[in-house]
């Protein structure tokens, strides 16, 4: 990050003995040092209106929209220039992001590596991503246009759906988490507005009033 000029830092819960001596790494002190540590991944993104996640797809199937990694900086680009904040997401080492990791993510980039060799060291792999950002990401300006979402909101957004859902009778307890991780891919791919997020909001606090005070005999 210090290489390329990239300064804010989230850490989710990070193992604390790596981290404490992670902190006196060359030349990198105020990067780390001014580091936000996170509870979740939730926590880490919610004021980001672009949420990228990295990895390689030998393993898994994507849900949401793939971009190889020189398509990567126009989408930054355009985000910034309409006034967004974007979090670029790297899962450990070892096994890479989740499925539920994934759920928080607009879309993922691909690093195009060899087919024989497609996992990538972790720093080696941030190093990547951001030279491609730093020598092709423009925006100095930022651009009319519908106000982008930040993460929180599409949380509150999901869980007042999931609430709903929960009051109609959708699906049994057991699929709760499953429609949660559903639901945060499903609004990140409609890549709704502020203003519609609002107007959707509303909707659905509406018909959970409705359901929770309905007769037992009309819904």
């Amino acid at each position: 990050m210090a290489n390329f000029g990239f300064k804010r830092l989230s850490v989710v819960a990070p193992f604390a003995p790596t981290w404490r001596e992670a902190r006196s790494a060359v030349d990198s002190q105020d990067v780390l040092v001014n580091a936000v540590e996170s509870a979740t991944l939730g926590e880490a993104v919610s004021g980001a209106t672009l949420v990228v996640g990295t990895g390689s797809l030998q393993f898994r199937k994507p849900e949401q929209r793939v971009v190889p990694l020189p398509l990567l900086a126009p989408l930054v680009d355009q985000e910034l220039a309409r006034g967004g904040r974007v979090a670029l997401v790297f899962g450990p080492e070892k096994h890479g992001l989740t499925r539920d990791d994934l759920s928080w993510c607009h879309l993922l980039v691909e690093i195009p590596t060899d087919p024989g060799q497609p996992s990538m060291n972790l720093g080696q792999a941030v190093a990547v991503c951001l030279y491609e950002l730093a020598v092709r990401v423009e925006s100095t300006e930022v651009m009319s246009g519908p106000a982008p979402v930040e993460s929180d909101r599409l949380e509150l957004l999901a869980g007042v759906v999931e609430e709903a859902m929960e009051a109609a009778g959708y699906s049994p307890r057991a699929m709760h988490p499953a429609n949660r991780r559903d639901l945060r891919l499903l609004l990140r791919r409609l890549a709704l507005s502020a203003h519609d997020t609002r107007r959707i909001l509303g909707i659905f606090r509406r018909i959970l009033w409705r359901l929770k005070h309905a007769s037992g005999t009309e819904r």
